[in-house]
């Protein structure tokens, strides 16, 4: 099996090249920005075309929410315009492609665990660019399989699990948002996930949800981090309405696992284990 890997530099992308590394059964390409600039959709096509892939997982995206809400184009060439370029390549080939989206397509407004077929209605523009993205690829490539996941974080890369180790070995309190309510996932675990699907023997086209399993807020995340690195930290919980970001977040974005379990067999772990084992990690290398 031939497998393109796009965003091979972000969280997702380093934690996929790690499990993959030593596979002498697959043959991998792992394209960050500089050998697949999502930006530049007039030449992905051309791009994919160059390593005629059997599977594409599609893990690139721009991320940066807050400055999404005024880099509208750029957001949107890369979430949108780029999984279009990509679907319509996976069509013209007969190319597999496992894409990954995001909980902030949904608006917040639920009370109980989203679905797959729950109604979504983001509500800042990375999420509106997102839903684009997924539009776009199940209009060109029906038979593509979406993962929404969220809060992710890995050793690699930018997260709130290292911002709050070096904040909490920093200063004596921090304060930390406790009304927005969800589910952290491990990248290491998602990436895990991703090579369930690839490796499965059936392929059921359609979105799919993954996170680590639990409930919590991001002032229940920071605790755990605390106790687990034995930090002398005070953590003060304090509302959204206290700290103002440029883009809105849902307000509630648990995501239900029960349909890539039941179909794939797909095992989650629960947050608080990967948690100790992401931070094990972190605090050996």
């Amino acid at each position: 099996m031939r497998i393109v890997i796009t965003g091979a530099s972000g969280q997702l992308g380093s934690e996929l090249k790690d499990l993959l590394l030593d596979n002498t059964e697959k043959e991998c390409y792992f394209l960050d920005r500089k050998q697949l600039p999502l930006d530049q959709i007039q030449i992905i096509q051309d791009i994919l075309g160059m390593y005629q892939p059997d599977l594409i997982i599609h893990a690139g995206a721009y991320t940066a929410v807050d400055k999404a809400e005024e880099d509208q184009v750029n957001a949107d060439l890369v979430n949108h315009l780029a999984c279009e370029e990509i679907a319509q390549y996976c069509h013209l080939h007969g190319t597999r492609l496992i894409a990954i989206s995001t909980d902030y397509v949904f608006d917040g407004s639920s009370a109980s665990a989203l679905t797959e077929t729950a109604e979504t209605a983001p509500i800042n523009v990375y999420g509106q660019t997102k839903l684009a993205g997924e539009q776009a690829i199940q209009k060109w490539s029906p038979e593509a399989i979406i993962i929404r996941t969220s809060w992710v974080y890995s050793t690699y890369g930018k997260n709130f699990v290292k911002t709050m180790c070096r904040l909490m070995a920093e200063r004596d309190e921090v304060g930390v948002i406790n009304d927005q309510i969800g589910s952290p996932t491990y990248a290491k675990d998602l990436a895990a996930a991703l090579l369930k699907i690839a490796d499965s023997s059936k392929w059921e086209a359609g979105i799919y949800n993954y996170s680590n399993e639990g409930e919590i807020s991001w002032y229940d995340f920071a605790v755990a981090i605390r106790d687990c690195r034995s930090f002398n930290c005070q953590v003060k919980p304090i509302p959204t309405s206290a700290y103002p970001t440029p883009a809105r977040r849902p307000k509630y974005s648990l995501l239900d696992k029960s349909k890539i379990k039941s179909v794939f067999g797909v095992e989650v772990p629960h947050w608080e284990v990967s948690l100790a084992k992401m931070l094990a990690e972190e605090f050996e290398n």
